[in-house]
C-alpha cells in the first residue's frame, strides 16, 4: 500500500514530533488490530503522518509532506510481509543516547 500512495516512512521517536497546524482537520482510521493510529486530512484525504504499530512510541512521518527536506537514509524494507520484518523497525522510534 505504501508504494501505491508514495509514503516514505520517516520513524521519529515521539519527543522529536510536532504537529504545527491542522490538528482539527484530521480523522482516524485504524485496521484490524486497532493498534496504529492512522490520521488522514478530511479535507484533502492526505495521510501525513500516523502511529505505526511497529512503533508505538514514536510517529511515521510521510517524507513527502514535509515543507523542508531533510537528511535521511532510505532503506529498503518489505512491507508485503511485514509482519514477518516489523521487529526490524522497532529501533527507529527510540530516542538516541546523548
Amino acid at each position: 500500500m505504501c508504494s501505491k500512495v508514495g509514503f516514505i516512512h520517516l520513524i521519529v521517536p515521539e519527543s522529536r514530533f510536532r504537529q504545527t497546524a491542522g490538528q482539527g482537520d484530521l480523522t482516524e482510521y485504524t485496521f484490524n488490530s486497532g493498534v496504529a493510529r492512522h490520521l488522514f486530512c478530511r479535507i484533502c484525504g492526505v495521510k501525513s503522518f500516523y502511529r505505526p504499530r511497529s512503533n508505538p512510541d514514536g510517529w511515521s512521518v510521510n517524507a513527502r509532506c514535509l515543507d523542508e527536506a531533510v537528511d535521511m537514509d532510505l532503506t529498503a524494507f518489505d512491507g508485503q510481509n511485514w509482519e514477518a520484518n516489523a521487529a526490524g523497525l522497532a529501533h527507529l522510534s527510540r530516542e538516541a543516547a546523548p
